[in-house]
């Protein structure tokens, strides 16, 4: 936050919700009522946006293809959505959460972006990890979603393992992006000595090297087999964790004070220093193909 005599623009209470959803249609009734339950305990809080895990509501560890049809839901009209959409309104907070979305025959891995006014859009997973892809099909498109507190970006969980997501939302003008994972454990080496994951170092890495903070909301808890790893964090505009990373193993949620347009002005240690300028964008966007885009202006 900035100073009394140079106050925050957009000061904003976030949350990262830790929780257990599990997968099954005779869960789905539970996890709901849990992510609900999770809002207004984080909007009492002061929370005023809010990133729960990626299927939030579904549980992740489908068998087949059936049972995620049986899971998923139209976006925005279905169940869930209208349930979150009742809670953004009664609360008035932006939320972020992630759901098993069905459109004609196609299902996406999908996070949702909410308003006290109503739903604002989606982000369908473009990166699909493992079996994913026997269920999923991949998204297309990263949308950056102009709002009262901020431009927010989104992105799910193996996304962040490819550093051009999050830089093509930035480049875009995002002011923060919201992170819904669900991060498996995976061969050994998990942690290091200070017992942190690699997922959380890349989202660290990703915020530092935008400038951009995070509001990264991971699950916990098995199913079917699987275990996952937790350790939800939120960032700064340096890329270093606000209040510590999230247990492994335990459900909970991460709070943090934000000013979300602080990406507009910050600098990086020096003030001759500044990442969107910096970039050679001369050399390497006809490669990359960063150009596609229509930046916003900071």
């Amino acid at each position: 936050m900035r100073s009394p005599t140079d106050p925050a623009v957009s000061p904003v209470r976030v949350a990262a919700l830790q929780t257990d959803p599990q997968v099954g249609v005779e869960n789905k009734k539970a996890n709901l009522a849990e992510t609900l339950r999770g809002i207004e305990q984080a909007a009492t809080q002061g929370a005023r946006l809010i990133v729960l895990p990626e299927l939030a509501s579904t549980g992740y560890s489908f068998d087949t293809r059936e049972e995620a049809y049986a899971h998923a839901e139209p976006v925005p009209d279905g169940l869930t959505c209208s349930a979150w959409i009742d809670a953004a309104a009664a609360h008035d907070v932006y939320l972020v959460a992630g759901l098993a979305e069905s459109d004609g025959v196609a299902l996406y891995d999908t996070a949702v972006l909410i308003g006290p006014d109503g739903y604002i859009g989606r982000y369908r997973k473009t990166h699909l990890w493992n079996r994913e892809k026997l269920i999923f099909t991949p998204g297309s498109e990263y949308p950056v979603f102009d709002t009262r507190i901020g431009r927010i970006g989104l992105l799910v969980c193996w996304d962040i393992w490819f550093p051009e997501v999050a830089r093509i939302l930035a480049t875009q003008g995002a002011d923060v992006i919201c992170s819904v994972n669900n991060w498996v454990w995976t061969p050994p080496p998990l942690f290091d000595e200070a017992g942190n994951c690699m997922a959380s170092y890349l989202t660290m890495s990703a915020s530092h090297v935008n400038n951009i903070p995070f509001i990264a909301a991971d699950r916990v808890g098995e199913e079917r087999g699987g275990k996952f790893l937790g350790c939800s964090l939120i960032t700064g505009v340096n890329g270093w964790p606000i209040g510590g990373i999230a247990d492994a193993e335990a459900t909970t949620t991460l709070y943090a004070d934000l000013d979300l347009v602080e990406s507009r002005f910050a600098v990086v240690w020096h003030s001759l220093n500044d990442l969107p300028r910096d970039r050679r964008v001369d050399l390497y966007d006809p490669l990359l193909g960063y150009t596609g885009g229509t930046p916003l202006p900071r």
